[in-house]
């Protein structure tokens, strides 16, 4: 039923939150267990490839979750998006597809569909509107993975469409926090910025070298402020128009760098590298939509930084990711 509201997931309903130890998903599942849910269901990439579309079947025809929150995908930043395009776009395009589909023929009650503001057009105009989506070309660098993204979107909303189903899809902003991806090369901007900073401080190094012009303005939004908004959402929205999710506050890259140095405690010269591409030249979302459903971020970026810098010396998985 669009838009009624009958959807909203009960305690103990079963919830499956697929991809649950990347840093999307362990955030809703945090978030889940902060909201009282208790029944949720998990499997790791050894135990369920979700590539393979038998064992996707077999999964869903055996546990028949009610709610699905699909945050798995195969992600890296500029450097890894423009080396592996077919691998990207194969993996997440396969993936989503066998997870959405299997969820519709087990008769899954509600689906949220995790997209990325990437999948935005490179030079739509700013603030994003959900309205501007293929509305003209991509960004060139991240094509595969959004083309693989869009298509993920459209088919929740065709399902709506054709048999009525209630799944959903949000378009969050640049993510960080804990359980983040720190790898130098394959990480996004700001776990990677951690990262390098960090082994600067550590081993004295007098400057650090970033890339591009430091000039392209980007929005960041805490991990545990989006998976808080996925809960809330998945009880309250219904609709086949993806809703945004941010801050609506933006900042540049070179205003990024300086104050993820300021937190690490890196005191040396930062150096620019405009040899080396910039990606989209603004990216901040219109979060309109999503405020006037009753949502708003409550995670500032330096206290956010701070946690998420918390996490790189505290978690053990940091140096092999």
């Amino acid at each position: 039923m669009k838009g009624s509201g009958l959807n909203i997931m009960e305690k103990d309903a079963k919830i499956y939150v697929a991809g649950h130890r990347g840093m999307v998903g362990s955030a809703i599942c945090r978030a889940l267990e902060r909201n009282g849910y208790k029944n949720i269901i998990t499997r790791t990439h050894k135990e369920l490839d979700l590539c393979r579309q038998d064992a996707v079947e077999d999964f869903f025809a055996k546990e028949k979750p009610d709610y699905v929150f699909l945050a798995a995908a195969k992600v890296g930043g500029i450097m890894a998006n423009s080396e592996a395009l077919a691998d990207f776009m194969y993996e997440n395009m396969i993936l989503e597809m066998n997870v959405i589909h299997a969820a519709w023929q087990n008769g899954c009650k509600k689906l949220m569909f995790l997209g990325s503001s990437c999948i935005y057009p490179r030079m739509a105009p700013q603030p994003m509107k959900e309205s501007c989506l293929l509305t003209s070309e991509l960004e060139k660098t991240n094509e595969a993975y959004a083309l693989a993204k869009i298509s993920g979107l459209k088919y929740c909303e065709f399902l709506n469409r054709q048999y009525g189903t209630d799944y959903i899809s949000v378009m969050p902003t640049n993510l960080y926090g804990p359980n983040d991806n720190y790898h130098p090369t394959h990480s996004h901007v700001l776990p990677a910025l951690i990262r390098r900073f960090h082994e600067a401080k550590e081993s004295g190094a007098k400057e650090v070298v970033c890339w591009g012009t430091g000039t392209p303005l980007r929005e960041f939004l805490y991990v545990d402020d989006l998976a808080d908004a996925c809960v809330y959402l998945m009880n309250t929205y219904s609709g086949n128009e993806t809703v945004n999710l941010g801050t609506g506050k933006e900042l540049t890259i070179r205003e990024l760098t300086e104050l993820v140095a300021k937190v690490v405690g890196y005191t040396g010269e930062i150096k620019w590298d405009p040899s080396k591409p910039d990606g989209t030249p603004r990216k901040l979302l219109d979060v309109s939509k999503l405020e006037s459903l009753g949502y708003h971020y409550t995670t500032e970026l330096e206290d956010g930084i701070r946690l998420t810098y918390e996490d790189f010396l505290n978690n053990p998985m940091r140096a092999e990711r």
